[in-house]
């Protein structure tokens, strides 16, 4: 369920964010944005919006490269079939080669 919470919300960042400075940069809402040019805020602010989702991504992966690998346990009635299913492909495998032996 953590996973899933985290998910949403950096989800919710990755949209939020770009909007946030796109508007805040086309409302002359920053200090600095006032003395660009029309261009100059439009590139600006697009490339910060961008670069913004990267950090977003980045810090997600970051989060989930911290995830304890041992905490994740697979499903026990998964293990036991594939198991079993390996073990059965290799019997197959066994029977069906010996006729080709005694033909040679």
């Amino acid at each position: 369920m953590r996973v899933i919470q985290k998910f949403f919300v950096t989800s919710l960042f990755m949209w939020a964010i770009p909007i946030a400075i796109l508007y805040a940069f086309n409302n002359n809402m920053l200090p600095g944005a006032t003395n660009l040019s029309p261009y100059s805020v439009t590139l600006v602010s697009g490339f910060l919006a961008v670069i913004s989702v990267n950090v977003v991504i980045a810090f997600y992966i970051y989060l989930a490269m911290r995830e304890p690998a041992d905490k994740h346990e697979p499903d026990p009635k998964f293990l036991a079939e594939a198991k079993a299913s390996i073990n059965q492909s290799t019997g197959d495998a066994q029977k069906s080669s010996q006729p080709l032996k005694k033909e040679q």
